[in-house]
């Protein structure tokens, strides 16, 4: 993946979600998940596990069955990040979840070629980087970092968030706000776990988008067993097999290295 000629790839767009970001697709994306499912097909078969996978997933008619009706379904974006992916630049992930029926998040892995590293986790089990147990951030915070969507940019409450944003950054005792931007859903979510005082905030809107569950589900489960915080924007627990569409959009998405973090953006928004 990390080392195939973008000069080569076919890109091609599908219908989802609102931006570029979420429309294109390659064959890379569409041969990674093709590999993904045959290495799970043994267990899926034996454990009863249904199969979502975003390139294969495309319509309501293709998701409802299996996962509402399945004791667990495997959750795969086989590509996050394509854009940054097909521009030669780091932010794209593979991302592959295990999801209870109940939308509960129990397996996470994400795994990030260009600097080969592998996170992971089970529920209750903690979560690791390679083999190592992530027990602390990796840098620290003099400013309160923000990884965003290019969506965030033209987001209709650009200057509300990015007041409260800097609130909480005094709040916390910080010098303002850093904007981080590049990357996809997934590498952005994971990213929180590298600073004390970090964040990736998706407000809620009407419009299909806001990332799906495929974004979500392995990152999900990482984050909160690295101590870290992910729930929808109003702090509700993530909707992670919703019975229609697959987008998050309606509630939005709040990930933050920490508690104290995420409570202070869930009062101010």
């Amino acid at each position: 993946m990390h080392s195939a000629d973008r000069d080569q790839l076919r890109q091609r767009y599908k219908e989802a979600g609102s931006s570029s970001a979420s429309q294109i697709v390659t064959e890379v994306d569409l041969e990674s998940e093709a590999l993904i499912r045959q290495s799970l097909e043994a267990a899926s078969e034996q454990w009863d596990i249904a199969f979502v996978g975003e390139e294969s997933s495309q319509t309501v008619a293709d998701l409802t069955p299996a996962r509402l009706l399945k004791p667990y379904y495997w959750c795969v974006d086989p590509l996050d990040g394509t854009l940054p992916f097909v521009q030669g630049k780091p932010g794209y992930a593979v991302s592959i979840a295990l999801v209870a029926q109940s939308g509960e998040p129990l397996i996470g892995v994400v795994y990030d070629p260009v600097h080969s590293k592998l996170l992971h986790a089970i529920k209750g089990q903690g979560a690791y980087e390679d083999r190592a147990r992530i027990s602390g951030a990796e840098f620290s915070s003099t400013s309160l970092k923000v990884f965003a969507d290019e969506s965030f940019r033209v987001d209709k409450r650009y200057a509300e968030v990015s007041g409260a944003l800097n609130d909480c950054a005094t709040n916390l005792g910080l010098g303002g706000i850093e904007m981080i931007y590049g990357s996809g859903a997934v590498k952005n979510a994971c990213q929180v776990l590298d600073y004390p005082a970090a964040c990736y905030l998706k407000t809620p809107k009407t419009q299909d988008g806001g990332g799906s569950i495929w974004d979500f589900a392995a990152t999900a489960c990482i984050v909160r067993e690295a101590g870290g915080w992910a729930s929808d924007a109003l702090g509700q627990t993530l909707v992670l097999n919703p019975p229609g569409s697959t987008f998050m959009n309606q509630g939005g998405v709040l990930y933050a290295s920490n508690e104290r973090i995420a409570r202070y953006l869930i009062d101010r928004l």
